[in-house]
């Protein structure tokens, strides 16, 4: 349902007065902005909510970030970032850091995830290649946050917290604790071992929307300094959408292939790329489950765990490739073995 804004003459009940953020912002806009309507545009799996804003002949896009589960500067710096780098972000139009309020231009109502298809899916993967390999060539240290190690490390450990002990309902054996450990420190010391980049760490086609420049960019504020892998990773074993392996790897290739001309340090062999790419993408797969195991159990939000199954087959994929990640291929059987026992 759309709320009424017509700040001539906005009585109080047009918007819904048990929600006090949404009151606020609609009065923050209010000072900004002469007669416009509201209406909710999406929402993420973070605390953050975003509302469309009808305003005259086109629309803009209203963030409501509340403070302090969210911070609304690292979005601002980063959306600068990818602007500066040519690439299609949000423009920050207006800004109140404090109250956790943002106003920004509106990159259109359609996600990748919600458009692609076999007639246009090398189109925009390629797009998202791209712009993904001018993202990485703008990269300069000490301007993200950096990928270090005691970031990954508390990343993977949302795997024991939340899926192991939460969702499977188990506690490591002995011997798995001591495996976990092993494979912990491996993965931690083979992502350190990467090429440092720019990381959008979300790079999905949930976050890409189709463009004519190139995909609007989104969900970037959690980006930081570290592996080169994560981000293509992220884009080609994705969340939501799963792609057969041949067209996987074509892709694969042809970020590596581009990201060697562009000068950016990408191993010399695509075979040693690859992987980095089965390691790094361990690392994540194990973090997301975690996530959302937490998503479902601590913040209500149950339609992200029907996915996990997805996450576990790229593990076993990775690990057929990756004598490396065999270990921890074994390690996930057993506890499903034990879970459903």
């Amino acid at each position: 349902m759309r709320v009424i804004c017509p700040w001539s003459c906005l009585p109080v009940s047009a918007v819904d007065v048990s929600d006090s953020r949404l009151c606020a912002l609609t009065d923050w806009l209010g000072g900004r902005l002469d007669a416009f309507t509201l209406e909710p545009a999406s929402a993420d799996a973070s605390f953050r909510r975003y509302f469309r804003v009808y305003h005259g002949p086109g629309s803009l896009i209203a963030m409501d970030a509340p403070p302090p589960a969210e911070d609304c500067r690292p979005f601002v710096h980063v959306a600068g970032l990818l602007r500066d780098a040519g690439l299609h972000a949000p423009q920050v139009l207006a800004a109140d850091l404090e109250r956790g309020f943002l106003l920004l231009s509106d990159l259109g109502r359609q996600t990748y995830l919600e458009v692609l298809a076999e007639d246009n899916a090398q189109a925009l993967m390629t797009a998202a290649i791209d712009a993904l390999v001018r993202w990485q060539q703008a990269s300069r240290p000490d301007v993200l946050p950096p990928y270090d190690a005691a970031l990954l490390g508390r990343e993977l450990d949302l795997f024991p917290d939340w899926y192991v002990a939460r969702h499977l309902g188990l506690a490591f054996t002995a011997a798995e604790a001591a495996a976990w450990q092993a494979l912990r420190a491996q993965l931690i010391e083979r992502a350190l071992a990467q090429a440092p980049v720019f990381v959008h760490r979300d790079y999905m086609p949930r976050n890409l929307m189709p463009g004519e420049h190139g995909p609007g960019i989104l969900d970037f504020q959690d980006a930081v300094y570290g592996p080169i892998s994560y981000d293509v990773v992220s884009l080609l074993r994705d969340a939501f959408l799963s792609w057969p392996p041949a067209r996987e790897q074509a892709w694969l290739e042809r970020y590596w292939r581009q990201a060697r001309a562009a000068g950016l340090g990408v191993p010399d062999s695509l075979a040693a790329f690859g992987e980095d790419c089965d390691l790094m993408g361990a690392q994540r797969h194990l973090k997301v489950l975690g996530i959302f195991a937490r998503l479902n159990y601590r913040d209500g939000k149950p339609r992200y765990l029907a996915e996990t199954p997805r996450f576990v087959g790229y593990i076993e994929a990775a690990a057929a490739r990756t004598p490396l990640l065999a270990p921890l291929a074994q390690l996930l059987a057993g506890l499903h073995a034990r879970a459903a026992a």
